[in-house]
């Protein structure tokens, strides 16, 4: 296993995190990926899946279970990839939630909720997880460390152009059925994290990174099928471009939110 590079991605068992995992697998370049789950049993039907997708695959993968909403369940995580490998070389901090749809939409959480449930998990649940492996990763051979940002955290970006655009009435109340603002503050937070990150570690020669993967079809707000109608691409092609950041091909955009070509502008 030491031949490896062992990469540690979290919400791995579906969506962007998943097809990372895969594209990892299918690399000529040795790895053993981690694959982050919240959930046990979705995570080991993942890694079956791959295994069916990528039956010819000399890399491989473990299951790691981990709830990035948890202290104890980060810390334990942390804890049992010690014990077992001594370090990572990548950390890929992808899982995500996005919480709008179920207050603008559906009425099950207050807007309140939806925003620190946004915040907890996207902004503090990867701040916790790279605060818990950072000693691993600076163990690493080469570190690399990858946060998934998105492409509506970008304030020169939605200025010029708002996403989703709505007409609404003067007036109030408002009426708004489909609404992103928690989303993406919470991942405007987690381009501040990643800089912070590149500040902290460059002393120790970790390479840091956002990535925007594009507008991919995932499992985000459950809203794939109305992804998939409004033109989201496959997410494979984040994996792909996440697949290059691990792999040394953007050691150039260091401290930037990476494109699939170019950087995004803060």
């Amino acid at each position: 296993m030491s031949s490896k590079r062992i990469v540690l991605i979290t919400g791995a068992n579906t969506g962007i995190g998943y097809e990372t995992a895969k594209a990892l697998l299918q690399s000529p370049t040795p790895y053993h990926v981690l694959l982050g789950s919240r959930s046990i049993d979705k995570g080991n039907k993942a890694i079956e899946k791959l295994a069916k997708e990528v039956p010819n695959a000399t890399n491989t993968v473990e299951l790691v279970q981990i709830d990035i909403g948890s202290d104890e369940s980060i810390n334990q995580a942390a804890e049992t990839v010690k014990a077992k490998h001594g370090r990572i070389d990548t950390l890929i901090n992808n899982a995500g939630i996005q919480t709008d749809i179920d207050h603008h939409a559906r009425n099950k959480i207050t807007l309140r909720e939806s925003f620190t449930q946004c915040y907890n998990i996207n902004a503090a649940g990867s701040e916790v997880t790279t605060w818990a492996f950072a000693p691993l990763l600076i163990a690493g051979a080469s570190p690399r460390l990858v946060f998934v940002s998105s492409g509506l955290a970008s304030f020169t970006q939605q200025s010029q152009t708002w996403f989703p655009p709505q007409e609404l009435a003067a007036g109030w109340p408002k009426t708004v059925g489909f609404e992103t603002v928690a989303y993406k503050a919470s991942k405007v937070a987690v381009n501040m994290i990643m800089l912070g990150w590149q500040n902290r570690l460059k002393g120790d020669g970790v390479k840091v990174f956002a990535v925007e993967p594009g507008f991919l079809v995932t499992d985000l707000g459950a809203m794939k099928e109305v992804a998939a109608q409004m033109g989201a691409g496959h997410p494979s092609e984040g994996g792909r471009v996440i697949r290059g950041i691990v792999e040394g091909e953007r050691d150039g955009d260091v401290g930037r939110v990476v494109l699939k070509e170019g950087v995004q502008p803060f």
